[in-house]
């Protein structure tokens, strides 16, 4: 069958959003001539449309519909014809709406009325034996597409100005002269504690001399602000867009976070990162949720709070050594 039209479905959160990229480019180079469209959640659709192998962004929230959302959805869909959809986070209501709207090959899981699609696969990723962009890359063999060992391709057309140089003198730094740091989570069960990361970011400034810079959405804004409370730390926090926190990553040397939805960011951009975790359940673990790359290092215990810090200090040196 002739592959002209391609729907790709992946529009849960921020960070499994960006860890979909490489079978995003997977799919692309399989079918070069092909128009490939992408559903996403409203609040990652600047950013999809900064992925130079997609060429249509479409908003569909990930959150329950009613029955004529749905159907008004399909009856869209089904008008645009397309040849092959590929679902990359079980969703019961697109595969309804892939079905309804009579795409002739069907992709995905089987599970969440996964009966619907005619491509499946079981869903393992709750035994955590790979990382998540391999989960994602192993689904598409469920259409005759494999990767083999081909490095991951994280592309995104961040540019310059993004965050322009200017921004960034304005605020006394230059790229790659300062340090991005991201305490926070999107569950407070995997901060590390405040406390440490206050110590951390005064070893780096006082020892290292290399500035800090504090970075975080609009609902950290009241926490950042007490984080900053008597330190010479630059606040960014809820005062980027996710395109202008790319470009800032872009510029800085090294991240300092949790595990989040911005350490996938920064492998996107390819930032080192001092990710820290909780050692978790296989499902949820460092194994298949860390930062993707080689010039990164994870700090894990069963116990955030026992993670000291001089363990962390020491992986932020060991990587401005390199």
């Amino acid at each position: 069958m002739k592959i002209a039209r391609i729907l790709a479905v992946r529009n849960d959160r921020f960070g499994e959003f960006l860890l979909t990229l490489p079978a995003l480019y997977a799919l692309k180079e399989h079918y070069p001539g092909a128009e490939l469209t992408l559903v996403v959640n409203g609040s990652v659709a600047e950013l999809a449309a900064r992925i130079p192998c997609v060429d249509e962004v479409i908003v569909w929230e990930n959150k329950k519909h009613g029955f004529l959302e749905i159907g008004r959805f399909a009856a869209q869909t089904a008008g645009k014809k397309y040849d092959l959809c590929v679902i990359f986070n079980p969703s019961k209501e697109l595969n309804i709406v892939s079905f309804l709207a009579g795409i002739p090959a069907r992709c995905g899981y089987n599970r969440k009325w996964g009966f619907l699609l005619n491509r499946t696969t079981e869903d393992k990723k709750h035994l955590g034996s790979m990382h998540e962009t391999e989960y994602n890359l192993e689904l598409l063999k469920t259409i005759g597409i494999s990767t083999g060992s081909q490095p991951l391709n994280f592309l995104l057309d961040i540019r310059d100005d993004d965050f322009s140089d200017k921004r960034l003198v304005h605020r006394g730094l230059s790229s790659k002269n300062f340090i991005i740091i991201h305490p926070w989570a999107s569950n407070t069960q995997k901060e590390w504690p405040l406390d440490k990361f206050k110590a951390v970011a005064l070893q780096i400034m006082n020892t290292l001399h290399i500035p800090c810079v504090l970075i975080g959405g609009p609902e950290e804004v009241k926490r950042a602000d007490q984080f900053c409370n008597d330190m010479p730390l630059i606040n960014l926090t809820g005062k980027t867009s996710l395109i202008e926190l790319a470009g800032l990553l872009k510029k800085g040397r090294v991240l300092l976070t949790n595990d989040s939805g911005p350490m996938h960011l920064a492998a996107a951009v390819g930032i080192p990162i001092v990710a820290i975790f909780r050692k978790q359940p296989p499902a949820i673990s460092a194994r298949r949720w860390g930062p993707v790359g080689t010039s990164n290092s994870i700090i894990e215990n069963d116990v955030l709070a026992e993670i000291s810090v001089e363990e962390v200090f020491h992986g932020v040196k060991t990587i401005l050594s390199r």
